[in-house]
């Protein structure tokens, strides 16, 4: 007989749906670099590491904030926390129109990535609505606001094109504005959702020595850290590699960002019904498959044959390379539903302070990889160098994992562990 879920009541899904929409629109003003980065590197004379730098700077501060949000929204409730957040944002987003120089953006993109951090107080603040074996569901659900990155290259080149640039952020300041005034309407809090009033800062930390944690957020950086850098990334790769226009490259970049978000909510429901570990298993290897072609740079081969030399070319045409991208967001949309499923599992009660610090390690491989794509760009003049550097972060994941929970669980076969009904 199947195993009965607790009746869950309206409020928890109301909290679900604005909580939600909520991070959808903090996802997109937080990727808006992604899409006006493009004219502004024109127009700032920018290379690829500045570019990158351009780019990063949201998602630097978003992530060293994560762990502080986290352990706030633990203590004084998720409802509060998310409102302050979304309403600090409102005036640095409507300034950026107004910035001349690439220091100005600099300093706003830092305010700007405050939105970023929405991500470690919603999954703990929707979490605790729910029962523990749909709070996989519930975090996928609310997850599934990183397409936020896709309704960002869908509406900002729109914009961009017909009123330029400066329009953006004006728009999505009024945008955020709306948002808020949705969230706090629709939202509530309960008491009983907080840690205890006498709870140390310090003790909450002490999780960090958990390696259980250090492994997790090895885990996020690859499938939050990837999907955020190379969201930021690919339009602008679009546009140097297949010399597409920005409407078009945008486009096609949300083939990647869409699915890497909306389908979060499906892994969700993934993790619940086989567990976590069986599927950030086989997400770690479909994603070792596409990064390992997409890594293959455009080579040329000249080969002397009975007729004279014959040269032969190996490269992605921008169909394949889509198609690889496409599943590879997929992947990523999956396995960061079951790396909070890991955190709900392990960590029930400091889901705050845990989802925090993996969300800053998911933020931080955020930061740091747009960087480091533009400087391998500017060093090797190779484009694909980018899902190089991703392939070999890959590489460590499995590696860690396999010693520390394949060895000791069967992924398939007889053995495999069997469907949770965790109550």
């Amino acid at each position: 007989m199947p195993a009965q879920h607790p009746p869950i009541p309206p409020k928890a899904w109301s909290v679900l749906i604005v909580s939600t929409l909520a991070f959808t629109t903090c996802f997109m003003v937080w990727m808006m670099f992604a899409v006006i980065g493009i004219p502004l590197k024109k127009e700032l004379g920018l290379n690829a590491t500045e570019f990158g730098l351009l780019t990063a700077m949201p998602v630097l501060s978003g992530s060293l904030v994560r762990v502080p949000l986290g352990i706030w929204t633990d203590k004084f409730g998720g409802r509060i926390v998310l409102a302050v957040l979304m309403a600090v944002t409102v005036p640095a987003i409507w300034l950026m129109a107004y910035a001349t120089q690439f220091w100005h953006f600099l300093v706003i993109g830092l305010v700007l990535g405050l939105a970023g951090g929405s991500f470690s107080v919603g999954t703990p603040y929707v979490a605790r609505w729910f029962p523990k074996s749909r709070q996989g569901l519930a975090m996928g659900i609310f997850g599934a606001g990183n397409a936020g990155a896709a309704v960002n290259k869908f509406v900002a080149p729109a914009i961009l094109v017909a009123f330029g640039w400066t329009m953006v952020p004006k728009v999505y300041a009024a945008i955020m504005l709306g948002t808020l005034i949705v969230f706090w309407l629709g939202s509530a809090s309960k008491p009983e959702h907080r840690v205890p009033a006498d709870t140390r800062f310090v003790d909450q930390l002490a999780l960090l020595k958990d390696p259980r944690v250090l492994k997790y957020c090895q885990y996020y950086s690859i499938v939050f850290g990837g999907y955020v850098a190379l969201s930021l990334w690919m339009v602008q790769y679009y546009v140097g590699e297949y010399g597409l226009d920005i409407r078009v490259a945008a486009l096609l970049a949300a083939a990647f960002s869409l699915p890497g978000g909306v389908l979060r909510a499906f892994g969700g429901w993934m993790s619940d019904k086989w567990g976590a570990h069986r599927v950030s298993w086989w997400v770690m290897w479909v994603s070792w498959i596409c990064l390992f072609l997409l890594s293959y740079p455009s080579t040329s081969y000249t080969v002397q044959t009975t007729d004279g030399p014959t040269t032969f070319t190996l490269a992605h045409n921008v169909y394949s390379f889509t198609v690889l991208m496409f599943v590879l967001g997929i992947a990523w949309a999956v396995g960061k539903a079951s790396v909070f499923k890991y955190v709900a599992d392990d960590f029930p009660d400091n889901i705050g302070t845990v989802s925090g610090i993996v969300g800053l390690a998911g933020g931080l491989g955020g930061f740091v990889l747009p960087i480091m794509f533009g400087a391998l760009l500017d060093w090797t003049g190779v484009r694909s160098t980018a899902f190089m550097l991703m392939y070999g972060v890959v590489w460590v994941s499995l590696i860690w994992m396999y010693w520390t929970e394949v060895r000791r669980t069967e992924v398939i076969g007889h053995q495999a562990p069997t469907l949770r009904t965790a109550g």
